[in-house]
């Protein structure tokens, strides 16, 4: 369950570093805790790029990242703005009882699982 953060932090980062900088910003990361959850947000300011789920071709070096959120984490989205911002989330159940399949309280683009 959570050993996996770890893993779907860095994917999270490096897809917000490899397709959602903007010169001169950062991407902002952000863990939440709470008794049922932990939470991982990632912000970046390219609203425009979302993460897609897809599978490459096997010769292919890349894109397999947001294939591999969908393997470890519980449930996972995107929430769209403020303008130009993107939020890309991952979360995982904390206390081993089933995940809730409901929407993120913010404007979900997507939700996965």
């Amino acid at each position: 369950m959570t050993e996996a953060a770890p893993q779907v932090v860095a994917e999270l980062a490096a897809n917000a570093a490899t397709h959602g900088r903007v010169g001169g910003r950062n991407f902002r990361l952000a863990l939440r805790m709470s008794p049922r959850s932990l939470r991982i947000e990632v912000t970046d300011t390219r609203a425009e790029a979302l993460p897609r789920l897809v599978t490459p071709p096997p010769d292919e070096d890349g894109g397999r990242g947001m294939v591999l959120v969908e393997a470890l984490a519980d449930r996972w989205g995107v929430r769209v703005g403020p303008v130009p911002q993107k939020t890309v989330w991952a979360e995982f159940d904390v206390t081993g009882s089933p995940g809730s399949k409901g929407l993120d309280t913010g404007a979900a683009v997507g939700l996965h699982k």
